[in-house]
């Protein structure tokens, strides 16, 4: 396996916001009710993994 191979790069809230069509204030809310937890910090920046963030949305589209 090649260095690298299976690691997933890191998305800012914004472009995770972005990709799941939501604002990014539904990202920070998300995380504060316990739905997505970021996978590392960028200075003050929280990073996600992206199929975090698409299993988060399909989790609230689920309760809607």
């Amino acid at each position: 396996m090649s260095p690298g191979a299976g690691v997933q790069p890191l998305i800012t809230g914004v472009l995770a916001a972005q990709e799941v069509a939501v604002a990014p204030a539904t990202i920070r809310k998300w995380v504060q009710l316990g739905r997505l937890t970021p996978a590392g910090r960028q200075g003050r920046a929280q990073l996600f993994r992206l199929e975090d963030v698409f299993a988060a949305e399909r989790a609230a589209r689920g309760r809607s």
